[in-house]
């Protein structure tokens, strides 16, 4: 089967691994364009093409895949199949029905659940206890297409997007192969969605991070998580912007305000949630300094209970 491959970071990395490993056909890699990142804007490559380039295998990177000349270009090629795996550009309907096989994408969710391009993040946000990869055929709507093969993954209590997504990375490269196995040996029926059970799962935003302290105590410490490592959670610690890495639930409970500093224990900053609850700001991070204990800062930065924590702080 003559594939090409199309995918950026890391989250993909595994499924083009695999598919090298194999020693299946693949023409060619299409990843996003070099970029310059960075305080020093160094030009970069993405995870995907530093894979591609040691294995030998072709590169395209074109600025839109919509773009007529890149979609003759990919015709040429005459793929059987067209795997996808975070891409990070809309696959136009011109690609979609070119390989006889379709184009197939590794999901990192059970669909129809959290379509969309968070559903790492949204299902640890969301409190949930298991995820799982999708197979799934790309059609022309937002992750609708036909589901081909589903593994769930538990979603332990530890786990940020940074461990679920590492996790997820490595099942769906194994989905992935099994997925083109039984395509191959027509073994394999496609099962269209149940959009009644949709759920979507928006892009995330730096604002996303916000802690609103009126939210209960559990929903706070699985945000905390959820927006690991990106784009971080925080608040605002006398008008100063506060990055909160690790935060645990505590015994108790209090009749302050949500936000208020309650004290601080050998493990962190006691702070009031919503209906008396408590949480414990155990890993904090102030503007341009490194991560530190929530003791360590509360020390360093004399903070004195009865301070309320939050963006209209003065």
């Amino acid at each position: 089967m003559r594939l090409v491959f199309m995918g950026t970071p890391e989250f993909a990395v595994p499924s083009l691994k695999a598919l090298i490993a194999q020693g299946l056909e693949i023409q060619a890699v299409v990843t996003q364009p070099d970029r310059a990142r960075g305080r020093g804007q160094k030009v970069s490559y993405s995870p995907v093409k530093k894979i591609a380039l040691e294995a030998g295998i072709p590169i395209l990177q074109p600025k839109k895949v919509s773009d007529l000349g890149f979609i003759q270009e990919l015709k040429e090629l005459c793929p059987d199949a067209i795997v996808v795996v975070a891409f990070g550009q809309l696959i136009p309907p011109a690609i979609i029905h070119m390989p006889p096989h379709g184009c197939i994408n590794v999901h990192a969710s059970l669909l129809p659940a959290y379509r969309g391009a968070s559903p790492i993040q949204r299902a640890i946000i969301d409190g949930c206890d298991k995820t799982g990869i999708t197979t799934m055929l790309i059609d022309e709507g937002c992750d609708t297409g036909d589901i081909l093969l589903q593994e769930s993954v538990k979603i332990a209590p530890e786990d940020t997007a940074e461990t679920l997504e590492q996790e997820l990375a490595i099942v769906g490269a194994s989905l992935l192969i099994e997925t083109l196995e039984r395509l191959k040996a027509k073994d394999l029926k496609p099962q269209r969605q149940d959009d009644a059970k949709a759920s979507f799962a928006p892009k995330l935003t730096k604002a996303s991070g916000e802690l609103n302290w009126e939210m209960r105590a559990e929903d706070l410490a699985n945000l905390v998580r959820g927006v690991n490592p990106w784009p971080g959670a925080y608040t605002y610690h006398r008008g100063q912007l506060l990055k909160v890495w690790e935060m645990s639930l505590t015994a108790g409970n209090t009749c302050e305000a949500p936000g208020t500093i309650l004290g601080v224990t050998d493990a962190g900053i006691l702070v009031a949630a919503s209906q008396g609850e408590i949480v414990s700001l155990d890993v904090v991070q102030p503007a341009n300094r490194p991560r530190m204990g929530g003791r360590d800062y509360a020390n360093g930065y004399r903070v004195e209970n009865g301070e309320v924590l939050g963006g209209l702080n003065p």
